[in-house]
């Protein structure tokens, strides 16, 4: 085909724009051919070891040809058979003549599309755990070196009580932690379909070995473990309960939540000037506003993330429809929903990487925003110095209860800056506590146990979940943008 006839279709973004090569090769036809061809091979070997006539060179010839796919004849098979199982095991048969007749023997389609749809999940998993893992590592590192740096704190997206930048990204690094745990069960819990005949009782596999129901189960048990899976699913209809993919896909849409959130407040951040995510020397934020640094990657985080969260709505729907034993109108929405769930979890890991290991602060822009508003969060602690140096508490609140409502008409009616420090040090009824203000208004002393919250929970929480990745936790990321 012409290269350029390439820009006359429709090409998803997930993967001719953003995904890794790992991912996406583990949603290619390759991959996807490539393992119904070693699920016949291994049906094969385990129906020979348990005394069905099948010889050596017959396996040796399938294992030859396992990889040399004539993707040109499967897709002829295809259009002729309107079969794609039966097209592949055709095109099989073409190149390992002596081993046709054993092809797929005793199996349904179930036994390659279902069985290879688990193998995809599981690898999917080990590519995205990881990637999920080097997020929390450099997240952890940021908190670590800002643990005990003050800054105002949100609620209502309206200024609260001071925390501090490492404590702030422990909220997101506790979410992160639920989904590496999230992900981590659904792939253990992932079991293989295994061989269980067409609507899931065996009933082909018992005919082949002439009612020994021992040989059945064993030949069940051998090819899950070929297939590098501690457990089959004892009971099956045509296909494996399409409850998994959801089981797998809430994890995945789990996760998107999270990222959208995090990034959010990245974005939030980067308006207010405290943070902001790396930016390239030639980048360029707006093509209008040359001075414009846009925070791209958190937005195409969120973009995606929304996606991610939505595609959970597939799986769902899908298995409540299943009738009986099976259906098929789950198998066009699992060709996208699957793949793409993964594709996008990937992208958004790979993307947050990025930005957790170039974000930059901006301590004197939070310095200058808690200074706007720590004047009020201290009147509490104004009223308590004024009571121990013999202050009477009532009249001291009305001083600062004036005093504080003359500095917010500065800020909200005048635009000016926060003066309610300047005031009070004018005001002679506080001159028995003037020389105590600075201790008062130290941001260090409004933090709590933040700091102290941050080690716990670094050295308790998540390191000990990363122990498993050490040896991945190298790997840079380097964003297309």
């Amino acid at each position: 085909m012409d290269g350029a006839d390439e820009f006359m279709k429709y090409r998803s973004p997930l993967v001719s724009r953003y995904a890794s090569k790992e991912m996406a090769y583990n949603f290619s036809d390759r991959k996807k051919f490539t393992t119904w061809r070693k699920l016949w091979i291994y049906l094969a070997k385990a129906e020979k070891s348990l005394g069905l006539p099948i010889t050596e060179a017959q396996i040796k010839e399938m294992e030859s040809h396992q990889k040399d796919i004539d993707f040109a004849m499967a897709a002829e098979e295809e259009r002729k058979l309107r079969h794609d199982v039966m097209a592949h095991v055709h095109t099989f048969a073409h190149c390992c003549p002596t081993a046709a007749p054993i092809i797929h023997l005793g199996a349904t389609s179930c036994y390659v599309g279902d069985n290879t749809d688990l193998i995809v999940l599981r690898d999917g998993f080990d590519i995205l755990l990881p990637k999920l893992a080097r997020v929390i590592d450099r997240l952890a590192n940021f908190a670590e070196t800002y643990a005990d740096l003050p800054t105002l704190g949100f609620t209502h997206y309206q200024p609260a009580q001071l925390t501090t930048v490492g404590k702030r990204v422990c909220l997101w690094l506790q979410d992160l932690t639920m989904d590496i745990r999230n992900l981590q069960r659904a792939r253990d819990d992932l079991r293989f379909r295994g061989v269980k005949g067409t609507t899931g009782t065996q009933a082909s596999f018992l005919q082949l070995f002439q009612g020994d129901h021992d040989k059945v189960e064993e030949l069940d048990r051998l090819v899950t473990e070929m297939a590098s899976f501690q457990k089959s699913y004892l009971v099956t209809g045509q296909t494996y309960s399409r409850k998994v993919d959801v089981d797998c896909l809430s994890s995945l849409a789990s996760l998107g939540a999270t990222v959208h959130k995090i990034c959010t407040d990245i974005r939030l951040l980067a308006n207010l000037k405290e943070i902001e995510e790396p930016f390239e020397k030639d980048q360029i934020g707006s093509s209008a506003m040359p001075y414009k640094r846009n925070p791209m990657r958190s937005e195409r985080c969120c973009s995606l993330a929304r996606h991610l969260v939505a595609l959970i709505a597939d799986p769902l729907q899908t298995a409540s429809v299943q009738w009986l034993e099976r259906t098929l109108d789950d198998s066009a929405n699992r060709r996208i929903s699957l793949a793409e769930s993964f594709l996008t979890a990937d992208i958004i890991l790979s993307t947050l990487q990025n930005i957790s290991e170039g974000l930059v602060v901006y301590p004197k822009v939070i310095e200058r925003h808690i200074r706007q508003e720590l004047p009020f969060m201290a009147t509490e602690n104004i009223i308590m110095a004024v009571v121990k140096a013999g202050g009477n508490r009532q009249d001291c609140h009305e001083k600062i209860r004036v005093l504080s409502q003359e500095a917010a008409a500065v800020v909200k009616q005048e635009g000016g800056d926060n003066d309610l420090l300047a005031r009070v040090q004018k005001d002679p009824y506080f001159a028995p506590i003037l020389g105590q203000l600075d201790a008062i208004l130290e941001p260090k002393t409004f933090i709590g146990r933040a700091p102290q919250q941050v080690a716990r929970f670094l050295s308790e929480e998540v390191r000990p979940l990363l122990e498993p990745y050490r040896s991945k936790m190298d790997v840079k990321i380097e964003l297309e943008l």
